[in-house]
């Protein structure tokens, strides 16, 4: 066999060789552009919301925070918090039946959402306190809330509804028709402003068990308030 024919043979198998390197290589970098692709799916890559954050509060490993979702959990978890500390007092200083179950029904209803709250808190990596922010005012005075509870239940209007101290003390000191006039006033401007501070989060959030807590206070808190306004046209 001449040297001519023996090199013949052996190009094949070199080629064989080179070829498998080559497919060997292709299949690698594949692989590292599928894990990329993947790994920017989840945590909020081009398809997240814009200015949006990575997060897993929704459970959703797609999902994804914002600052708007963060401000809203922070804020609304002491006005819920307030919200039980008002309706815990009628249980012992109440008159009116309705007002009795509707402030049960507060209580079964903010309840969870606060802990469900702190649980995205968490697992975004933000505190549970609240921040000092301009324009959150919790409370300066909302009615006054005393004698036969015939404020206006507004006080200086801020938009949070929020009790200051005082007014809880002076909620606290009333008993039958007159805690429930304050009471009903009270808490028609506490819940406007969880509505309020809820439709922001419903225009500006981008966790979709942030937003959807949203919409279900909105619903459920603006159909209390027109209840609330029903008691207090017949007291």
């Amino acid at each position: 066999m001449t040297a001519f024919t023996r090199a013949l043979r052996r190009t094949p198998a070199r080629h064989a060789a080179t070829v498998t390197a080559v497919a060997a290589g292709a299949l690698l970098l594949a692989a590292c552009g599928s894990g990329d692709d993947t790994g920017t799916a989840h945590h909020g890559g081009a398809s997240a919301t814009a200015g949006a954050r990575p997060g897993t509060g929704s459970g959703d490993p797609a999902g994804a925070f914002n600052d708007a979702d963060v401000r809203f959990a922070q804020l609304m978890i002491p006005h819920h918090e307030q919200a039980l500390e008002m309706s815990r007092l009628a249980e012992g200083r109440a008159s009116d039946a309705e007002i009795k179950e509707l402030a049960r029904r507060i209580e079964r209803a903010q309840d969870p959402e606060i802990k469900a709250m702190k649980g995205w808190l968490t697992s975004w990596g933000e505190p549970t306190g609240a921040p000092s922010m301009p324009g959150t005012n919790h409370g300066t005075g909302h009615g006054d809330g005393h004698g036969d509870g015939h404020g206006d239940g507004h006080g200086d209007g801020h938009g949070d509804g929020m009790m200051s101290e005082a007014d809880m003390d002076r909620l606290a000191d009333l008993k039958g028709t007159a805690f429930d006039r304050a009471f009903t006033r009270l808490m028609i401007a506490h819940h406007e402003g969880a509505i309020a501070m809820a439709e922001v989060e419903r225009r500006e959030g981008a966790d979709p068990e942030a937003r959807k807590t949203a919409r279900a206070i909105v619903k459920g808190q603006s159909s209390e308030v027109e209840q609330l306004r029903d008691i207090l046209g017949r007291l």
